[in-house]
């Protein structure tokens, strides 16, 4: 089962080295000189406190900001631009009057772009049509904000999820999933980058990568999207890809996880290399394995796994400490049979214990009062017993909330709960 994934799947979904496609010539047109400029006609106010914070004490108090069919930001496409900036700084001004640290805001959402990007076209949600200058940069915005704020930003990417539809037509027309139509795969009523082949890894991390050499970005965030999620009586058709490149292996999952790997350790190494200090943080699925599958793996019953059905081996990436963060994404109540968060948290602080990665939990403010969810979810209190249970794992550094808008919106006070307990 799900076990209320889908949930926030129903809201979330409705180095450089490869030559730069057609798609450069029309985004350079696009404002690109404004990119570490703010707003761009628009004044910008900036806020009297200056700093950055210091997680060392605070831990991480942070909120992803989704931007994907407008989920937390902006609110509808077309606004203008000084009426998108003001939500914006709202938002960011909200983190702060919660006593959060960090913002994780979506940048790159469907194969598209919050800055003015050479590679990639601007993102419809922003004016309503894929490749329309909305007349400022967000990013850049976003970043000097932020950072006025005592708040880190942290670029949210998603690498291969191009549309939440397939019809190519309907993309921008220099879009290079329409001027590399070799690199798409429909699958489950929507358009991917194929993660076997090289050159589309190598395009992938050079787009992601331009955001990181324009702004000081605190880090770079991938989500839990590698390869697509299963859906039923559908196959992601990558034959021609494993025909070419999967020989060695031993199977088609096992290259699929060697590809996966590959953008992984390909992506932290150009981080490093283009703005050294930046992070790398990954927000897998909260489940690995099931321990009935591999001993390794944690006491739950998850019909999704991430190693075996998004071909992503998180537990590596720790324990190899490919990246500097990881945020699972335990997205179930207290005692919930299927995946009990406590034995979650207990499982993950097992994997991050004696390595360098910093351990975060994604926690599902989404939820808490929300139609539909179960009566654990209708009690204020639960996401606070949460953040109590994990204190007592030294490895457990913090906490991530899905998503802004639940924030600002707190029907049952479940956050104000949790900055009363836990953030005074």
């Amino acid at each position: 089962m799900w076990m209320g994934r889908m949930s926030r799947r129903a809201f979330a979904l409705a180095a450089l080295s490869v030559p730069v496609t057609a798609q450069g010539a029309a985004a350079r047109s696009q404002g690109v000189a404004r990119s570490a400029e703010g707003l761009g006609g628009c004044s910008v106010p900036r806020a009297a406190t200056a700093g950055r914070p210091r997680r060392g004490t605070a831990g991480m108090r942070g909120v992803w900001l989704a931007t994907v069919a407008n989920r937390d930001w902006p609110s509808r496409p077309g606004l203008t631009a000084a009426a998108q900036h003001r939500e914006l700084i709202g938002h960011l001004d909200r983190a702060v009057r919660d006593r959060l640290n960090t913002v994780i805001f979506q940048v790159r959402p469907t194969a598209d772009a919050l800055w003015p990007s050479p590679y990639e076209p601007w993102s419809e949600y922003l004016t309503g049509t894929q490749g329309r200058d909305p007349g400022w940069d967000p990013l850049g915005t976003a970043v000097q904000e932020a950072h006025a704020r005592g708040l880190e930003l942290h670029a949210w990417f998603n690498p291969y999820r191009i549309a939440n539809h397939t019809d190519v037509t309907l993309l921008a027309a220099s879009h290079p999933a329409r001027t590399h139509p070799d690199w798409v795969v429909p699958y489950g009523g929507r358009l991917y980058y194929n993660p076997g082949l090289p050159e589309v890894r190598a395009f992938v991390r050079q787009a992601m990568l331009d955001a990181v050499a324009r702004y000081p970005v605190d880090a770079v965030h991938f989500d839990d999207y590698f390869y697509p999620y299963p859906v039923a009586g559908q196959t992601f058709d990558d034959t021609a890809a494993y025909d070419r490149y999967g020989g060695a292996f031993t199977s088609r999952s096992a290259w699929r996880r060697d590809n996966t790997d590959r953008l992984v350790k390909e992506m932290a190494v150009g981080i490093k290399r283009i703005r050294p200090g930046t992070r790398f943080g990954i927000s897998p699925f909260g489940v690995w394995r099931n321990a009935s599958t591999d001993s390794r793996g944690s006491d739950t019953h998850a019909r999704v796994q991430t190693y075996d059905d998004l071909h992503a081996d998180t537990r590596k990436w720790v324990r190899h400490h490919w990246i500097d963060y990881v945020v699972p994404q335990l997205y179930w109540n207290i005692g919930f049979a299927a995946a009990d968060y406590a034995k979650l948290v207990a499982w993950w602080a097992g994997v991050a214990e004696g390595t360098k990665t910093d351990l975060y939990i994604g926690e599902a403010l989404y939820k808490t009062g929300a139609a539909g969810q179960s009566t654990a979810w209708q009690d204020p209190a639960e996401l606070s017993r949460h953040l109590a249970l994990a204190a007592h794992y030294p490895q457990v550094r913090g906490h991530v909330f899905f998503a802004a808008g639940d924030v600002a919106a707190d029907p049952i006070g479940a956050m104000a709960r949790v900055v009363a307990d836990h953030y005074g």
